[in-house]
């Protein structure tokens, strides 16, 4: 039995399909964002979380105000997921890179409020 569900197991991982798209975080106090995009958004966004914890986050104005204000004062949100396709040698990196950009020029931002 116990080699039966480790197969089963085995099989349903290579079934599994993270979620592809972009996301964003926002600080709710001041309303900066970080839209950001991943053909694994969970993954991705547990990086930003991870840096942000450690206090090595690339994005410097996004550190300071993590440090100051508390992880309670920002919020993870998926804006827009990409869809998968049975169609072979798909560039789903290029894809959500279009996704990101279409999302940011409908979303408007100035870039003040971006970090």
């Amino acid at each position: 039995m116990k080699k039966e569900a480790k197969k089963q197991l085995k099989e349903s991982y290579k079934q599994h399909k993270p979620i592809m798209g972009v996301f964003q975080i926002k600080n709710t106090v001041n309303g900066k964002v970080l839209i950001d995009s991943s053909k694994d958004i969970l993954s991705k966004w547990n990086r930003h979380q991870t840096e942000l914890r450690f206090g090595k986050h690339r994005k410097k104005n996004l550190q300071k105000d993590w440090n100051e204000l508390t992880a309670e004062n920002f919020k993870f949100e998926i804006l827009a997921e990409l869809a998968y396709s049975e169609e072979e040698n798909r560039n789903y990196s290029k894809e959500v890179e279009v996704l990101k950009d279409m999302i940011l020029e409908e979303l408007n931002i100035e870039e003040a409020m971006l970090y």
